[in-house]
C-alpha cells in the first residue's frame, strides 16, 4: 500500500523524498545536526517549511530554582501570596500565627476537679499534676494525658436475664449462674497508664478469678442465699490484693451480686426445692414461737403458785377458803343458775320457766357453808 505522507521514521531527504537506505549512525548522532537524519518524535524540533530549525528545550532545574528565589527575571517566588496594603508580604504573619497557636494548644492544659494529668517528656514519665491550669513544654517535647481519677467505673460480668450464663462451681460441687458488677477507681494515674497494657480487661479477668475462688468456699444454699454478703466482701479483698501485686494503680470499691441462681435447665426444680426449704423454715419458726409462749405461760403460772404457797403456809384455812371462792366464781360466772337454801325458803322450783329459757339451767342446792 502506497502513501504520500512522511512518517517520523521515514529516511527521506529534504528535497523530494528520494528515499534510500542510509548507513547506521552511532547512538546520539541521529539529531546531531544532520538535517537528513531521522527525527526523534520525543525531541521537539521547530520545522520551518520542511527544514529543521533550532531545538526548543524546556526550562532546567536551575531556571526553576532561580525563578522561585526571585532571580533571573522570573519574579518573586512568593508572588502568588496575598500582600498587605503596604505591599509587604503577609506570609511571615501567617507563619507566626501558626506557631503561636501551636504553642498555646500544646503548652497550656486545663484539668477538671476530678481529673489528673500525667506529663511525659519525650515519652518518658515526668510528673503527675492535679486539677487547674498546667503549663508544659510544647509538643512533641512534652505531652499531657488526662485521667479521670474521681470517676467510679463499672463493669458487668454475666447477665441477670440469663441471655448468657456465667457458671461458677460451689464447694458442694453444684453449679450456679452468677451476674455481678464491679465498681473501681483509678488510684495512681501513672501506673494506670503505663503498667498494664489493657487495664479494663485486666479488671474483668481478675474479677472472674476472684469470684470463682470465693464461691468455691461456700455451699449452694449459702451462695444463693445468706452467704452473698460474705462472698462480696471476699471477692473485693482478693481483687485488691491481686491488683496491688500487679502495680495496676486501680482500687476496687465494691462488688454487687445481682443474680446467684441455678442454671436455666434446672431452675424450676431448684425453685421447688427452695420453696420447700422456705416452708420448712416457716413451720420451724412457728413451732419455736409456740414453744416459747407455752414456756413463758408455764413459768408465769409457776411464779404465781409460789406466791400462793407462801400465803397458804402463813394461814392455811383462810387461803383454802379464798381459793374455794375464787374457783367457784370462775366456774359459775357464765352459768344461768338458781340457788336454793333449805330452812328459810319454801323449796319450790318454777319448772315451766326453766323450760322456756334458751340456755340450759342448773339448780344448785347448797347446804351449810364450810
Amino acid at each position: 500500500m502506497g502513501s504520500s505522507g512522511k512518517g517520523p521514521w521515514d529516511n527521506q531527504g529534504e528535497n523530494g523524498g528520494n528515499s534510500g537506505p542510509k548507513p547506521d549512525l552511532p547512538t546520539g548522532e541521529e539529531n546531531s545536526g544532520d538535517p537528513k537524519g531521522p527525527r526523534n518524535p520525543w525531541d521537539p524540533v521547530a520545522i520551518n517549511g520542511g527544514k529543521s530549525g533550532k531545538k526548543q528545550r524546556g526550562p532546567s532545574l536551575e531556571d526553576l530554582l532561580r525563578r522561585a528565589s526571585g532571580g533571573g527575571g522570573g519574579g518573586n517566588g512568593w508572588s502568588g501570596l496575598p500582600r498587605s496594603p503596604g505591599g509587604r508580604a503577609i506570609w511571615p504573619l501567617v507563619l507566626g500565627g501558626f506557631v503561636a497557636l501551636w504553642l498555646v494548644f500544646t503548652s497550656f492544659h486545663r484539668l477538671e476537679p476530678a481529673q489528673s494529668g500525667v506529663i511525659t517528656t519525650f515519652g518518658k514519665y515526668s510528673r503527675t499534676v492535679g486539677s487547674g491550669i498546667t503549663m508544659t513544654w510544647p509538643a512533641p517535647i512534652q505531652r499531657l494525658e488526662k485521667v479521670d481519677t474521681g470517676q467510679v467505673r463499672t463493669i458487668t460480668i454475666g447477665t441477670p436475664d440469663s441471655s448468657s450464663e456465667n457458671l461458677v462451681l460451689t464447694r458442694d460441687s453444684n453449679v450456679i449462674d452468677m451476674a455481678y458488677q464491679v465498681r473501681w477507681k483509678v488510684s495512681d494515674p501513672n501506673r494506670y497508664l503505663f503498667q498494664l497494657d489493657n487495664p479494663d480487661e485486666t479488671v474483668t479477668e481478675v474479677a472472674e478469678s476472684a469470684m470463682r475462688a470465693a464461691v468455691a468456699n461456700f455451699d449452694l444454699i449459702q451462695a444463693i442465699g445468706t452467704g452473698r454478703g460474705d462472698i462480696q466482701a471476699d471477692v473485693r479483698t482478693r481483687m485488691n490484693r491481686i491488683l496491688d501485686s500487679y502495680g495496676s494503680g486501680m482500687r476496687v470499691q465494691s462488688i454487687d451480686i445481682q443474680q446467684a441462681a441455678a442454671p436455666s435447665e434446672v431452675r424450676a426444680a431448684f425453685g421447688a426445692v427452695n420453696a420447700a426449704r422456705q416452708e420448712r423454715e416457716g413451720n420451724l419458726n412457728a413451732a419455736r414461737k409456740y414453744a416459747r409462749q407455752v414456756t413463758e405461760r408455764a413459768l408465769g403460772e409457776t411464779a404465781e403458785f409460789d406466791k400462793i404457797y407462801v400465803q397458804y403456809a402463813a394461814s392455811p384455812v383462810v387461803t383454802k377458803r379464798r381459793l374455794y371462792y375464787e374457783t367457784m366464781e370462775n366456774v359459775l360466772r357464765d352459768i344461768d343458775k338458781t340457788i336454793v337454801e333449805t330452812g328459810s325458803v319454801t323449796p319450790y322450783l318454777p319448772l315451766p320457766e326453766f323450760k322456756a329459757r334458751a340456755a340450759p339451767n342448773q339448780v344448785i342446792a347448797q347446804g351449810k357453808k364450810p
